[in-house]
């Protein structure tokens, strides 16, 4: 497994653990956070081991946005410099959008601006009751860009409008109530409910997962509705036709498990 300096990454009966790990600064990313955690996403992308991946803060909090010493080093750089910089953080949160595996996102303590970017790309963002979220970049005077795409589609345009314009900070409850985040759990209780998805996920067919994210995509990008009518069509047809498709029709015919959960079991006993 490679090592890397900003991030640690494990893997546990086939769920990826992407851990920020800067717990001396909050888990702030910089340069270097952000390259690790694309070099981490880009590596494991195509693992068939991998079933899903999980995104997690060591220390007191989940990531406190922008690391202010690397935020500093911009007024020492060109335009253009700046312009490739932020075009390498916007690319990580495309990355982990687009990604072709499950991803869950685990607040706790603070997540602040690009963290809540962090939380809005994943398909899942689970939180322990304690956290605090802010978008405060306007409080400094920017203004929170590249993150934008991924927390407009998740909390909406107004609920957006409103965090974002206010740089408030503002707690779990709200975060659920404008869609930041899926679930509240007390600390005590995260660890089970994540055990509980995980078990839903393993008995998933990768394949089906993999396919059912880029239905998801194609269909939210898509601005013809019509055109989307043959693409669905055409999509449940390559499913069917698939090797996993036919595997889980035949196994749910037969009332056995199919053969991926087979497999599964059988790594977990040996």
């Amino acid at each position: 497994m490679t090592h890397y300096d900003t991030i640690e990454f494990e893997v546990n009966n086939g769920i990826g653990t992407l851990w920020l790990n800067r717990p001396e600064v909050r888990n702030a990313f910089n340069n270097h956070m952000i390259r690790d955690i694309i070099d981490c996403l880009e590596s494991i992308e195509h693992d068939p081991e991998i079933l899903a991946l999980v995104i997690r803060g060591r220390g007191k909090a989940f990531c406190a946005g922008a690391d202010i010493h690397w935020m500093k080093s911009f007024s020492k750089r060109t335009y253009e410099e700046d312009y490739q910089e932020n075009m390498h953080l916007a690319r990580c949160f495309y990355m982990l959008y687009t990604f072709s595996k499950p991803t869950i996102a685990i607040a706790h303590g603070a997540s602040f601006g690009g963290g809540n970017g962090l939380l809005a790309a994943c398909d899942i963002a689970y939180c322990a009751e304690n956290t605090i979220f802010a978008f405060s970049e306007v409080k400094i005077g920017i203004i929170p860009a590249t993150i934008s795409p991924y927390v407009i589609k998740r909390t909406g345009e107004f609920n957006a409008r409103e965090l974002m314009l206010s740089g408030k900070r503002f707690g779990c409850q709200e975060a659920y109530a404008k869609g930041l985040i899926s679930h509240i759990y007390p600390e005590q209780a995260l660890e089970e409910a994540l055990e509980q998805l995980f078990n839903e996920l393993r008995t998933n067919s990768p394949q089906a997962m993999a396919s059912t994210k880029e239905l998801i995509f194609t269909i939210c990008k898509s601005s013809n509705f019509n055109e989307t009518i043959d693409y669905t069509a055409r999509m449940i047809a390559d499913a069917r036709a698939s090797e996993q498709g036919q595997e889980g029709m035949s196994a749910f015919l037969e009332k056995r498990k199919p053969a991926w959960v087979k497999k599964r079991e059988n790594v977990i006993i040996k």
